[in-house]
């Protein structure tokens, strides 16, 4: 039986693949921000011509469900890394923004 996942375990994950490779120096906010960019356009690219109708089945098809997973975890992966970095705890932060959210768009 594998080990729940949780934010935590994959931030150190990260952490620990890219200083096996020495890219620390590399991974500041600027430059993972930059990266997050880049990953979300590769995601925004793969519906960009796609119909709303065919955006909902994007994952119907195993190539293309592939490459949005795939993106999906890059956007991710660069995130939790400028979490990391910036000392945020993204849990709490997402948490945090949807009680603003609450208050500010009150539900009718």
């Amino acid at each position: 039986m594998t080990e729940p996942l949780d934010v935590a375990k994959l931030q150190r994950r990260l952490a620990e693949f890219a200083a096996a490779r020495n890219w620390q120096p590399y991974h500041t906010p600027k430059n993972l921000v930059a990266a997050l960019s880049v990953e979300a356009s590769e995601l925004v690219e793969i519906f960009q011509w796609l119909t709303p109708e065919e955006s909902t089945r994007v994952m119907a098809d195993a190539d293309t469900a592939h490459r949005v997973t795939d993106e999906v975890a890059d956007v991710l992966a660069y995130l939790l890394q400028l979490c990391e970095v910036l000392g945020i705890d993204p849990l709490a932060a997402l948490d945090a923004k949807i009680d603003r959210n609450e208050r500010r768009f009150p539900a009718p």
